[in-house]
């Protein structure tokens, strides 16, 4: 597979946990990244530690933020081949507690922002009639459920229907989209939960362990890269084998 040497890419939400993952994943193979984040100070962390890599502040959930955020990699980097659109949020609420705000709040930035980015990296892929589009979903939504989540699913299996469509409308443009579908991740989210309910999690996992954040970005860079110029619209699911048992463990 040929390196990303010369690739610009735009990795949100990348100042820690998956979105790190994957952009240390695209530096270390040449890409030149743009490490986006709502937390500034996060994204400096990530650049300085990846090869070069510059930090952008954005909130992607903030349309004019997000295009100030595109433009600046654009004058600062020429160019913008790949997008990881993957800055998502979480948090567990029952379903008969979820407020309008909270469940506006979980879309705004899960689907709203990929939307946004999507929209802001068009006009610098089109002028070279090359892009590869990679959303991070989940299988939570897309493929199970689980309890307390119902607005974290909705807003995963809407980047589905997102990712299909802007995959038909944008082929004629040399632009890919697709998405990665991970399960349960070693991040600092999955820390913060009840220890038995984590050993639960890895027991369901026929792998036995979770995925680490690195994973994930070998995923989206093969869905990077120009060999898979002909795939497009497609859930790459990375799960360890969770949601394959017709039966689950005790």
């Amino acid at each position: 597979m040929k390196r990303l040497d010369g690739r610009v890419a735009v990795v949100t939400g990348a100042g820690q946990g998956v979105g790190r993952g994957i952009a240390s994943v695209l530096a270390s193979d040449g890409a030149r990244v743009a490490v986006a984040d709502i937390d500034g100070a996060s994204a400096d962390a990530t650049a300085a530690a990846l090869s070069e890599a510059v930090a952008v502040e954005m909130d992607v959930a903030d349309r004019a933020s997000v295009e100030a955020g595109i433009a600046t990699v654009v004058e600062r980097l020429g160019r913008v081949d790949i997008l990881a659109a993957n800055a998502g949020v979480y948090r567990w609420d029952a379903i008969d507690s979820i407020t309008d705000e909270v469940w506006s709040r979980i879309i705004d930035i899960n689907v709203k922002g990929a939307f946004h980015c999507i929209q802001a990296v068009l006009p610098a892929m089109r002028s070279r009639h090359y892009g590869r589009i990679v959303l991070t979903s989940s299988i939570t939504g897309s493929v199970v459920a689980a309890p307390g989540l119902a607005h974290y699913a909705a807003s995963k299996a809407a980047l589905l229907g997102l990712m299909r469509n802007a995959a038909f409308e944008l082929v004629g443009d040399g632009i890919t989209v697709n998405a990665v579908l991970p399960g349960n991740v070693r991040t600092g989210g999955i820390g913060e939960i009840d220890p038995e309910l984590r050993d639960r999690i890895e027991r369901s996992i026929p792998l036995g362990r979770l995925a680490e954040p690195e994973e994930v970005g070998w995923a989206v860079r093969f869905l990077a890269s120009e060999e898979a110029g002909y795939v497009t619209g497609q859930g790459l699911v990375i799960d360890g084998g969770q949601t394959l048992p017709e039966v689950r463990a005790g």
